[in-house]
């Protein structure tokens, strides 16, 4: 009998975190989802939930979005640590001199073996599309790793279940 298919492997960077922590109708929130029901598995970094908490209690952040009280940032990190699944170690096998804080998603993906790495940050994206030295490299590392947009996966997402 064989195994069934493996869900797959994702990473969520921290934007795409950031929306689906201020938005429950937004293609973020409804990619975690997708993790709650079992459909994607999503990957987490002890690095990349220091971002995150990071990143959701900065000032200028919760004046924009004033639903990240301290209590839903904490139950939120708390939902996130939950559902992924934690990658540790993570070596730093991928530099990408253009924003290296843009370098831990990467190599979360590539140490936890993802397929996606979901994003909207141009830096990453651009690694998907282009023919530099980094994008090169990435595609020997990982040739099966695929950088997305949120509402790019939900339309394949949506294809498979077709």
């Amino acid at each position: 009998m064989a195994d069934p298919p493996t869900k797959p492997r994702c990473v969520f960077d921290c934007v795409v975190l950031l929306q689906a922590a201020v938005s429950r109708r937004g293609p973020a929130f409804a990619l975690l989802t997708q993790v709650e029901v079992g459909r994607l598995e999503l990957l987490i970094s002890d690095s990349a939930i220091a971002e995150l908490r990071e990143v959701l209690v900065r000032p200028a952040v919760q004046r924009k979005f004033p639903v990240l009280t301290a209590d839903v940032v904490e139950a939120f990190i708390a939902r996130i640590m939950a559902i992924a699944a934690t990658i540790q170690p993570v070596p730093a096998l991928f530099r990408l001199p253009r924003d290296p804080d843009d370098e831990m998603y990467v190599n979360l993906a590539l140490a936890g073996n993802a397929r996606f790495l979901i994003t909207r940050d141009r830096d990453l994206l651009d690694l998907a599309a282009c023919a530099t030295r980094e994008a090169q490299y990435l595609q020997r590392l990982r040739p099966e790793l695929r950088i997305l947009d949120p509402v790019a996966l939900l339309r394949e997402l949506s294809a498979e279940s077709q």
